[in-house]
């Protein structure tokens, strides 16, 4: 096999392996590269514009099969920034029954535990006294984060000045390199 060729092939598990959890550490070592310098390799595939090609190609391909666009992305992350948690609740203060929860608090529950409880009645044998539930909604501030994010609401400015002193030193530097 020639150089090219086995480079090429090292390439594509590369990029099939990056594909899966985005470690490219591991890709490089699953393409064959030493583990010792895998992360140095991976950097280069990385940075190689075939690889960099490829790499999308299959991360398009893979969100089409999964049928994963930026919208649908978007508005599940819209109805969890936008649930009302007492919608859950009839005006009693009584948990409602999920079914008819909003569908964006359905979307945001994240985990819900059911505990029967038990009591004693005298010296009588244990009845069942209540239920206590837990509800685990997702968190909302950080949909509202990630939402932030994609409109580019958080970008961070970093203000640079440079003092006197600095820009003294660097017109001495160049002196000196302009005199060698």
């Amino acid at each position: 096999m020639t150089t090219v060729r086995k480079r090429a092939e090292r390439e594509q598990i590369f990029a099939r392996e990056y594909v899966i959890d985005l470690n490219g550490s591991r890709a490089a070592i699953a393409a064959g590269y030493s583990a010792k310098g895998a992360d140095v390799r991976a950097a280069e595939l990385l940075g190689n514009r075939r690889v960099k090609e490829l790499i999308a190609r299959l991360t398009k391909e893979k969100c089409e099969k999964l049928d994963i666009s930026a919208e649908w992305i978007l508005g599940e992350l819209r109805k969890i920034a936008g649930y009302d948690a007492g919608a859950i609740f009839s005006d009693d203060g009584s948990l409602k029954p999920i079914k008819q929860w909003d569908s964006s608090v359905r979307t945001a529950l994240v985990g819900l535990d059911h505990e029967k409880l038990f009591g004693r009645v005298g010296r009588g044998k244990a009845k069942h006294v209540g239920t206590l539930r837990k509800i685990k909604l997702a968190d909302k501030l950080r949909a509202l984060e990630l939402l932030g994010k994609y409109r580019k609401l958080f970008t961070e400015k970093v203000e640079v000045t440079a003092s006197d002193d600095l820009a003294a030193l660097i017109a001495e530097g160049r002196k000196r390199a302009a005199q060698r």
